[in-house]
């Protein structure tokens, strides 16, 4: 459609040049014509006064009614034919003039046709090489913004140029920072695998000297060491593959918070450690239960583990914008330089227990953040640490 839409305002153009050119020739020529018929007759009737001064009279009559119009164009008598003269004896150079006129006005219409295609043509070549230095610019990776140059045909291509290398800038982006992450979280896995299996190799040579059994304890240990490894590393796979389901349900908070505490009962009994949750009345959170559950007992467990022989505490509330629980312990707290790395992948801190692999708070704030939620932790002023979840309502 635009090559169609160009060709017609191209044939326009060169139209109203070409009527302008012819405009301008035949009122020149017209003009040129005036003059000369004026020269003629005044020699003539300048000739003939001359030589009969009487009539002078006659000849201002007739000029008086040719011009108020009181004789017609055509004289009753073609007296010059019959004399034996012609058009062309009275013109002269007239006839060479208005050729010339509109010579000279053909070739003014045509310069100016040809000026502005050439101006067009250096136009054009000029925004295109300037979409040419700006693509050199994004392959040596030193583009700018690009500014548009007006409206034009081009304006929708270079709209179009700058959406497509801004939307391949941020693809490299995302593809170098999950690359990044990708060789981290390969390394933080050897890691910790590294450390387990090394562990049950130990333990598999003392087994060979003692027969004892203690040692094959330990094995068990870090067999299910790995086992928690493995679980999480797949659920961590499926979040970031996109794969991991959500469900919306209206789940009461109160029941979220009994059912994770159940879960982690024999936990506590092993630490010897319990669990306070008040019922506040009705409140409810859209989320998927069993998940939000997973990330709770994880945010419990951490809690349960930093404050041993003491109390898990559970609050929750809500309000126009966002239902919170609140989830703290009396222990020690956390360590000032932990907490912005708290919910890092594969991050121990100062004071985590010895079978913790750094994965439980990473997993708890995924599954947060997926659900239109936030997570954070912090020391609370009378000692202790406290986990804030909030789920937002939009």
């Amino acid at each position: 459609m635009t090559g169609e839409k160009n060709i017609w305002i191209t044939f326009g153009f060169v139209l109203s040049v070409s009527l302008i050119a012819s405009a301008v020739s035949v009122m020149f020529a017209s003009y040129c014509s005036s003059q000369r018929q004026f020269q003629v007759l005044n020699g003539i009737l300048s000739e003939a006064v001359r030589m009969e001064p009487e009539t002078k009279y006659i000849i201002s009559a007739a000029l008086k009614n040719y011009t108020g119009g009181g004789l017609e164009a055509e004289a009753e008598e073609d007296i010059l034919s019959a004399w034996g003269y012609r058009r062309t004896d009275f013109s002269g150079s007239l006839y060479r003039q208005n050729i010339l006129s509109a010579a000279a006005g053909a070739a003014a219409g045509t310069l100016l046709f040809v000026s502005a295609c050439l101006c067009r043509n250096k136009a054009e070549a000029a925004r295109i090489q300037a979409l040419a230095e700006y693509l050199e610019q994004v392959n040596t990776g030193r583009a700018v913004i690009l500014s548009t140059c007006g409206e034009d045909d081009f304006s929708k291509l270079e709209d179009e140029v700058y959406k497509t290398v801004t939307a391949l800038y941020h693809t490299r982006d995302s593809a170098v920072q999950a690359k990044q992450a990708f060789a981290e979280n390969l390394s933080n896995i050897a890691h910790q695998i590294k450390t387990p299996i090394t562990a049950i190799s130990l333990s598999l040579q003392l087994m060979k000297e003692d027969s004892a059994g203690n040692h094959l304890k330990q094995a068990e240990r870090q067999l299910l060491r790995l086992t928690h490894l493995e679980e999480a590393l797949l659920v961590l796979a499926r979040i970031d593959a996109g794969t991991l389901l959500l469900q919306k349900d209206e789940v009461d908070v109160f029941t979220l918070l009994v059912l994770a505490a159940d879960n982690l009962g024999e936990l506590f009994v092993s630490f010897a450690a319990s669990v306070d949750i008040p019922e506040a009345g009705e409140v409810t959170v859209s989320a998927d239960l069993d998940w939000t559950m997973e990330a709770v007992m994880n945010v419990m467990k951490n809690c349960m583990e930093h404050n041993r022989g003491g109390t898990v505490h559970c609050s929750y509330g809500q309000n126009p914008l966002y239902t919170e629980l609140l989830i703290w312990d009396d222990g020690e707290g956390f360590a000032k330089e932990d907490i912005p790395h708290l919910f890092e992948r594969f991050y121990r801190g100062k004071n985590s227990g010895e079978g913790g692999i750094g994965i439980g708070l990473a997993l708890s704030r995924e599954i947060v953040e997926r659900q239109n939620g936030t997570i954070s932790a912090k020391n609370k002023p009378g000692g202790g640490a406290l986990f804030e979840i909030r789920f937002y309502s939009h």
